[in-house]
């Protein structure tokens, strides 16, 4: 039985990392990877460090790269009987670029995922896991990658009228998509303070200013991180509280703001108060951060 169902990409990363500050055709020397990946699956990983034992609904091809990823899945502990595999499409990738200075760029192939569309919510109808008489309660992670027509329809859906949904957008250039949960009241928003801009149609200058405009607009809960700098929680009816990052050496940023959330998820289920779990989520993801380059 899982604990927490996440909805939406799992794919291949190939990161490529240089201790070096980078610029635009830079040539270095640095490692490259391939690993399994993809917000909600980075998500999962981290959940099931901290002990939980979540289930995958997502879209993988019945292509080599696909069979490998459900095997990677299945030896973390990782629930993939609810996973759609299609006859015609191809296992999603992702790749970046990371250096000293950060993030350099980044191109996510995930077509496959959006073209699969409602089929990798199956289980929750069918009565599987839920269906619209007796809606899945539990938790449930999603992210952006999958297309603003189906997270329109998730937002309207009885079938998610009684889970606890925790939300990221995936990348800043997919946040819109999540407009149509920005009044959902069972909805978390965790977005960094680019995303939130582009979700609250603003320009702001810190975390806490950007949770108070997502309020504004009606979400019903919200933590924006902003690097380095303060994060803020903003909870309809209760404000917003602010936690700083611990300051650490930058080894590598993909994967950051997943393990921020899933760390936030984890101290919430076991009982934290805002603050706790603000500052929980923020410890883990600069653990992560400061990383070995290699790993």
């Amino acid at each position: 039985m899982s604990d927490i169902l996440c909805i939406g990409s799992v794919l291949w990363d190939i990161i490529g990392r240089a201790p070096a500050s980078l610029r635009l055709g830079s040539d270095v020397p640095g490692r490259i990877t391939r690993l399994p990946g993809g917000v909600v699956l980075n998500i999962a990983m981290t959940l099931t460090r901290f002990g939980l034992r979540p289930a995958l609904l997502t879209a993988l091809g019945r292509d080599a790269e696909g069979d490998e990823l459900i095997a990677a899945c299945l030896r973390m502990g990782l629930e993939c009987g609810h996973v759609y595999r299609s006859d015609d499409l191809p296992t999603d990738r992702y790749m970046a670029i990371e250096g000293a200075n950060g993030l350099i760029a980044a191109i996510a192939d995930a077509h496959s995922l959006e073209m699969a569309g409602d089929k990798i919510l199956r289980a929750l109808g069918d009565g599987t896991l839920g269906s619209e008489t007796a809606p899945y309660a539990g938790l449930i992670a999603l992210d952006g990658n999958l297309t603003e027509a189906l997270i329109s329809d998730i937002a309207r859906s009885p079938l998610f009228s009684r889970a606890d949904l925790r939300v990221a957008p995936a990348s800043p250039g997919k946040a819109e998509r999540l407009m149509p949960l920005l009044g959902h009241p069972r909805a978390t928003l965790y977005v960094n303070l680019e995303e939130a801009g582009l979700i609250a149609k603003g320009r702001f200058d810190s975390a806490a200013e950007a949770a108070s405009a997502l309020l504004a607009r009606g979400a019903a809960r919200v933590l924006v991180t902003d690097g380095g700098r303060d994060a803020a929680m903003g909870t309809a009816g209760q404000g917003v509280i602010t936690g700083q990052p611990p300051q650490v050496l930058v080894t590598r940023v993909t994967g950051a703001g997943d393990t921020f959330m899933a760390a936030h998820i984890v101290a919430e289920a076991r009982g934290a108060s805002r603050a706790q779990a603000l500052q929980a989520a923020l410890l883990a993801a600069a653990d992560y951060v400061s990383g070995d380059i290699g790993s």
